[in-house]
């Protein structure tokens, strides 16, 4: 082989790779250099509110079913056919205080007064009869006995005996004649007949529930309270109880479509709190529930209500909306500076549609009410007051 086809072969790999690496270290060269600036931060925009102290009512909301003040069944005394029944007596139904409502045959207990009747007209006589021999018998033991006569002799204990058998006698016209008014059923108060189980000319015994009827003067709404929210109301809860204020309550309900209200009372609070969810019971009365006015429709039976209870007057509280504040019950505020500041609140209580804070904020403070990233105490941010959202 020629020496110098080979030396040839050997150099001139290594002439590319040399001038492979010139061409990348010229190009590495000659690149521009970037220069680093330093990016100003973007001040954050938030939205606040300017709060000041407010006097507000604490009402107390809960819910109930609107029930009767009171209901009972009634209830046949005496056995009998039904010979009438009042035009009310059908479910839902109106009836006025000691109106007739069923009567029962009567001719079975107008016997019974006849028969009671003979037997006090036989008794008198008997006791008449004895006494005139009790009388005879004084005078002959005066004009021929000697000593003290015994009881029999002067006829005492038969003088008794009439004059307790007169007694049995009345008592027994007595009964027949309550007999003969139970036969007449009549309503103990003025209501609605709520359900019937009897009809005109069905035999019904003695003790025999003939119709379900309630009370339509008051209606009661039995509505749970939290032991925590009995801060927010004025409630006369000891033994003079009675004597004091209660306040007052407003029902709402959705009801033919619209939204209505009723008017009330809290009169009273039940004895103990309540076994499984240790909440206390109020009772609330409407008066005259079914009457019917052009800004008012009745109120029914069995109705589910929302109530607002009248609650203490607080001055000096805050209302923030809940976007206000963290679960740490923290707020963020914007100081003079335009700097963020977070500050722990104390919380009175929380509702539907905000907060109420009792301590922390003073007059005039701006309270973020808008999302934040990543919060930071001292940044600067650009505030931008909005409308208050707190509540009312």
């Amino acid at each position: 082989m020629n020496p110098q086809a080979f030396n040839l072969k050997t150099l001139l790999p290594i002439l590319v790779l040399l001038a492979a690496a010139g061409t990348a270290w010229a190009i590495i060269a000659a690149k521009p250099q970037t220069v680093q600036q330093s990016a100003e931060p973007a001040i954050p925009k938030v939205n606040v509110v300017r709060v000041e102290p407010q006097s507000l009512r604490l009402n107390v909301m809960s819910q109930g079913v609107v029930t009767p003040r009171e209901a009972i069944d009634l209830v046949s005394e005496v056995g009998g056919k039904l010979v009438q029944v009042h035009p009310a007596m059908v479910a839902g139904g109106f009836f006025a205080a000691n109106e007739l409502l069923l009567t029962i045959d009567p001719r079975d207990y107008d016997y019974a007064i006849v028969a009671a009747e003979a037997q006090l007209a036989e008794a008198q006589r008997v006791l008449i009869n004895e006494q005139a021999q009790v009388e005879q018998a004084q005078s002959e033991w005066q004009a021929l006995g000697e000593g003290e006569p015994s009881p029999l002799a002067l006829r005492k204990p038969q003088l008794a005996e009439a004059q307790a058998k007169l007694k049995a006698a009345e008592a027994d016209l007595a009964k027949a004649k309550l007999n003969r008014s139970r036969c007449e059923l009549r309503a103990p108060f003025a209501g609605r007949v709520l359900s019937k189980q009897a009809g005109l000319g069905q035999y019904i015994p003695s003790g025999a529930v003939v119709a379900r009827i309630y009370a339509s003067d008051v209606a009661e709404i039995r509505l749970p309270i939290g032991t925590e929210q009995l801060a927010f109301l004025e409630l006369p809860l000891g033994q003079n109880g009675k004597a004091g204020r209660w306040p007052t309550v407003t029902l709402r309900a959705e009801l033919a479509g619209k939204p209505q209200r009723w008017q009330g009372r809290i009169v009273r609070s039940e004895a103990a709190l309540d076994d499984n969810s240790g909440q206390l019971y109020l009772v609330a009365q409407v008066a005259e529930p079914f009457r019917e006015t052009p800004d008012r429709p009745p109120l029914l039976s069995g109705l589910f209500v929302q109530a607002e209870i009248e609650g203490v007057h607080r001055d000096g509280l805050f209302t923030l909306p809940r976007t206000a504040l963290s679960s740490l019950q923290q707020a963020k505020l914007v100081n003079a500076e335009q700097r963020l500041e977070i500050r722990q609140l104390e919380v009175l209580r929380q509702e539907t549609e905000g907060v109420i804070i009792k301590a922390g904020l003073n007059p005039g403070d701006r309270v973020v009410v808008s999302e934040m990233p990543v919060p930071v105490a001292g940044m600067k941010v650009n505030a931008v007051e909005a409308q208050s959202e707190a509540v009312q």
